[in-house]
């Protein structure tokens, strides 16, 4: 996948709705673990809406090498 490719569209859009899952459908276990794990911890202190949209800029971002 590419950035901008529409795999890349779909993973964002599943990392809105729980951080992390974008990067598993991406095949990045470590990196889906670290954004839900990260957000978690986020929401402890309210700021847990960063954490979706570091996430989903990082899925949308990703470029496979």
């Amino acid at each position: 996948m590419s950035q901008g490719s529409s795999g890349n569209v779909i993973a964002a859009l599943a990392s809105f709705f729980i951080p992390g899952l974008g990067q598993l459908i991406q095949g990045r276990i470590l990196a889906a673990l670290a954004h839900f794990v990260l957000t978690a911890l986020l929401w402890l202190f309210l700021l847990g809406w960063l954490g979706h949209i570091l996430s989903c800029v990082e899925a949308a971002r990703w470029k496979a090498r």
